[in-house]
């Protein structure tokens, strides 16, 4: 599918914010899709292109675009996957080879890698933006009418694993956002209680 976004704001020019109600809609019900239940089809290029241009636009202390994205499309996804699993069943990891049933099974991925730097902005804050693309990726791709989730697992964190991901060393994997259509629609889960997780603050 052509996906076609609204023209980008030039750059020093005032950005029109009106109330967008519609938001709040989909906020109140979004929900992550199993990874496990996300078949065909997923996004296409020029969707994946667009989704990415929209997660770049998170609050980014310093303008560092602390955090870039490697596609794992279907083919990219399999041998991945397949290289993953023999580095788990080489280790005597049966476990470890099972959980890679969330990243076989979507159709598409994407990982979104923190790419902190030395700068006065805090290492803290860097990371949080890299979390924000995370989170910002994965509405934008539910927003466009996918199920998607952010998964993290052991080949988010391994060494070997993330150097079969290309990673330099000072590199860590904030995220895997996976979408596809969801067999089922989610079932509602439990919420925080957000009122018990809520204090004023008094002088």
């Amino acid at each position: 599918m052509t996906i076609a976004l609204p023209p980008t704001p030039v750059f020093g020019t005032p950005v029109d914010q009106p109330p967008h109600l519609e938001v709040l809609d989909f906020l109140t019900r979004r929900r992550s899709s199993s990874a496990v239940t996300l078949a065909e089809p997923g996004p296409g290029p020029d969707e994946i292109a667009a989704l990415i241009q929209l997660a770049a636009r998170v609050p980014d202390h310093g303008k560092l675009s602390p955090w870039r994205f490697i596609i794992l499309d279907s083919e990219g996804k399999a041998a991945f996957a397949a290289k993953l699993e023999a580095l788990a069943l080489g280790r005597g990891d049966p476990r470890a080879a099972a959980k890679l049933a969330k990243l076989k099974l979507p159709p598409v991925g994407i990982a979104v890698v923190s790419r902190a730097v030395a700068h006065e902005i805090p290492l803290w804050e860097q990371e949080l933006s890299a979390g924000a693309v995370c989170t910002t990726l994965l509405y934008a791709a539910q927003a466009l009418g996918y199920g998607a989730n952010w998964i993290t697992d052991w080949y988010a964190y391994d060494a070997q694993a993330k150097a079969l991901l290309g990673l330099a060393e000072h590199e860590r994997v904030a995220g895997f956002i996976f979408m596809g259509t969801p067999k089922d629609p989610p079932m509602e889960r439990e919420r925080p209680d957000s009122v018990a997780l809520t204090t004023l603050w008094r002088p």
